[in-house]
């Protein structure tokens, strides 16, 4: 008598499937349910399996919303041009509508990090060092700058060390600009009744530089009122955008001319306060990838500051509407807040490129 181990055929080991073949020896357990019977039962059984899984995923809660993803943690090793970093509450980052992101001052969660972001004005004084020796292995460091080339020094001492930028630079890996336009939700306010020609806030003023050169062969041919630290007319937060909202063209003078460079002097002291910009920065086509082409300008298009002053003296109301009419359709969003541009790294993160290392830091910024 044949012994429970030889009824039916000896198949392979474990996690294969055994060859049945013609010659295969009947199985021990009989005859079974007729075939049609065996079919039903199986896809029933698959049903009830499936409505179990399907209930385990759910915890039993039909819609109920999968598990939230812990928040990512942007730890910033020093608050850029400050001593002590402003209050970081946890709804930071969803206060200016990034969900999911935590920023942090504190050191002490270097090993657990996301990613750890360093402003390099504080690299460049020495007042921070990069904790290389602590570096968790494979944790992303972000070189976090809005200056300019001609402003930024030090960058050939980093090669190697950063995985991504955050810049005003749009081809950065977290581009933030100094303001751009968004489409107005409603009519724009009034103009401000304007009665006088053009202005211009510099406290940096160096005769090395173009605009300084550019303003003083201008205001040979046009008037222009001078305000700030250079002239000992300082204007007050308060009083900056209604003192220029009263001229019809400001000198949106970049104390350098760079890729991409276009700061708060086009956004803020021109466009948002109501005034037309001559834009003296970086050529005309990176004016106009971030804003219309009849919005400002261009002292470029001009073949000397005489024939750009005679422009602007000459410009007559028709044509200066027509500056202007972006306005009914675009408002003016600036970004100067450091909290809300290191909320942008979590906005980023998820399509940032990992094993990303900028070798050349120096090259590219120059570039």
């Amino acid at each position: 008598m044949s012994g429970a181990g030889e009824c039916g055929p000896r198949g392979p080991g474990r996690g294969t499937s055994p060859q049945l073949g013609a010659n295969a020896p009947p199985s021990c357990a009989g005859p079974g349910p007729p075939r049609g019977l065996r079919t039903l039962g199986g896809a029933v059984g698959a049903a009830l399996l499936g409505t179990l899984w399907l209930l385990w995923l759910l915890r039993a809660h039909p819609g109920a919303a999968p598990a939230p993803q812990p928040a990512l943690t942007i730890l910033v090793w020093h608050w850029p041009f400050a001593e002590h970093a402003p209050e970081l509450p946890r709804n930071t980052c969803a206060s200016f509508g990034v969900a999911g992101c935590r920023l942090s001052t504190d050191r002490r969660l270097l090993a657990q990090a996301d990613a750890v972001v360093f402003h390099h004005r504080e690299l460049q004084t020495r007042r921070a060092q990069l904790p290389l020796a602590e570096r968790p292995p494979g944790q992303p460091w972000v070189w976090a700058s809005m200056e300019s080339p001609s402003h930024t020094h030090g960058l050939g001492r980093l090669r190697g060390v950063f995985n991504w930028v955050l810049s005003y630079r749009r081809d950065a890996d977290v581009h933030v600009p100094y303001g751009r336009l968004e489409p107005r939700p409603g009519p724009p306010p009034p103009l401000p009744p304007k009665s006088a020609l053009a202005a211009w806030v510099v406290s940096n003023f160096q005769e090395r530089q173009r605009r300084v050169q550019l303003f003083r062969e201008l205001r040979r041919h046009l008037r222009v009122d001078v305000f700030g630290r250079a002239n000992g007319r300082p204007l007050c937060a308060a009083c900056l955008l209604p003192t220029l909202g009263r001229y019809r063209f400001y000198l949106a003078f970049e104390n350098s001319q760079h890729r991409d460079y276009i700061t708060e002097k086009f956004w803020r002291n021109a466009l948002l306060a109501g005034a037309v910009p001559v834009a003296l920065g970086p050529p005309r086509a990176a004016y106009e990838a971030v804003a219309p082409p009849d919005a400002f300008v261009h002292v470029d298009d001009f073949a000397s500051p005489r024939a750009l002053a005679a422009f602007l003296a000459g410009m007559n109301d028709t044509l200066y509407r027509r500056h202007l009419a972006w306005r009914t359709r675009l408002r003016v969003r600036l970004f100067g807040d450091w909290r809300e541009r290191f909320c942008a790294i979590c906005t980023r993160y998820p399509h940032l490129p990992r094993g990303q290392v900028y070798q050349d830091l120096e090259g590219w910024f120059l570039a």
